[in-house]
């Protein structure tokens, strides 16, 4: 069994480390510390200097007693939303949460206590292992810069876990999107808004337009698309002559993507055209989408491991990107699995003492069914 004072420890002193994104040096060294104290073989990338930050991605690599077993990688993100300094933590009746503005950080700071201490425990047990690697990435929440810039050569796993989502413990992500940027600058003619509006030509009027006929939100099961950010005009009484459009879109059917994003481009561009203005649109991949199957290695692993202390693993779709998907891009067949934080990236952020102890059982669990496999 896990050690349930050790994890609680271990988690509050993570807690308490200030770790923004660029700023996860400290967690680094904490992190470093307890793997190599359990036999881990322990290396840096060069993320950090490519993103601008103190500290590259942690690949720590404890070799296997099993050469047979599947060769296994537990993930985690080093990096916080802020703000997270000064934070005053609160455990009361069986909950951690914070106390004032900050966020609390059990994501994914719940994620990283969680493979520390199930590992350990799994040690302790003297069960078989075989070959396991830990992976703990930077810059997660600002772009998922730490796995984009991941030196994948360090990595040499079959498969992996991304340990980086909410309720319940223990479920898996088998499927997530494909995600698409769209960014647009829309040109017209400025003119005074009082004096002489018709020689002028708008581009937020162009703008109104183009979004008035994209569908928008919840498009089907697998699909979603979201103007966040429209600006643009220089004062109330001039006919803009800028806006400026972020959008996105999403699916796990890459048709349906690519149909979505296909309704959008045409709705700006008609729209500018109709209003005298101009529209460049620039669509960019932010990640792509994967699907695993329950006949899959790695969800058998998993549905064993979670079998064997009594949790029903649900495999579930979602509608976000992980660092999961940039892992399964480079090569890497990784699915996430919900760590229990709940609230995450608001003051009320909280995780239960009792879903943290069930989730570092599920990491024992899943490096001794790997170990016996």
């Amino acid at each position: 069994m896990v050690n349930r004072e050790r994890l609680l420890a271990s988690f509050l002193d993570l807690l308490r480390i200030n770790s923004p994104s660029r700023q996860e040096g400290d967690v680094a060294v904490f992190a470093r510390r307890a793997l190599e104290e359990m036999g881990f073989q322990v290396c840096q990338d060069d993320a950090g200097q490519a993103v601008g930050g103190q500290t590259g991605n942690i690949v720590a690599t404890l070799p296997g007693a099993s050469d047979d077993a599947p060769r296994i990688l537990l993930c985690a993100h080093m990096d916080t939303v802020q703000p997270t300094d000064g934070i005053r933590i609160i455990r009361e009746d069986g909950i951690i949460r914070q106390e004032g503005a900050a966020v609390l950080g059990a994501d994914d700071k719940a994620g990283i206590a969680v493979i520390l201490e199930g590992l350990q425990s799994a040690l302790e047990s003297g069960g078989r292992l075989g070959q396991i690697q830990v992976l703990l990435l930077i810059c997660e929440e600002i772009g998922l810069l730490g796995s984009k810039h991941l030196d994948i050569s360090l990595v040499d796993s079959d498969f992996g876990y991304v340990f980086d989502s909410g309720r319940p413990v223990g479920h898996l992500v088998s499927e997530a999107p494909s995600h698409d940027n769209i960014a647009v600058q829309i040109t017209g003619k400025a003119a005074h808004a009082g004096v002489c509006p018709e020689e002028g030509a708008s581009a937020i009027r162009a703008a109104a337009l183009a979004i008035s006929r994209m569908p928008l939100g919840r498009i089907d099961r697998e699909t979603t698309a979201n103007v966040g950010v429209i600006s643009g005009g220089t004062a109330r009484n001039i006919v803009p002559e800028k806006c400026e459009v972020k959008a996105e879109a999403r699916s796990r059917d890459e048709s349906k993507l690519q149909r979505q994003v296909a309704q959008m481009r045409q709705a700006f561009e008609d729209a500018a055209r109709e209003t005298g203005c101009t529209a460049e649109i620039e669509i960019s991949r932010q990640y792509l989408g994967y699907k695993h199957s329950r006949e899959a290695p790695l969800v058998q692993l998993a549905l064993r491991a979670a079998a064997d202390i009594g949790i029903t693993m649900d495999m579930l779709p979602h509608g976000g990107g992980s660092d999961c998907n940039i892992l399964n891009e480079k090569g890497l067949p990784c699915a996430v699995v919900g760590v229990g934080y709940d609230r995450i990236h608001t003051p009320e952020e909280s995780i239960t003492e009792d879903e943290l102890v069930r989730c570092a059982e599920l990491v024992r669990a899943l490096a001794l069914a790997a170990g016996d496999a």
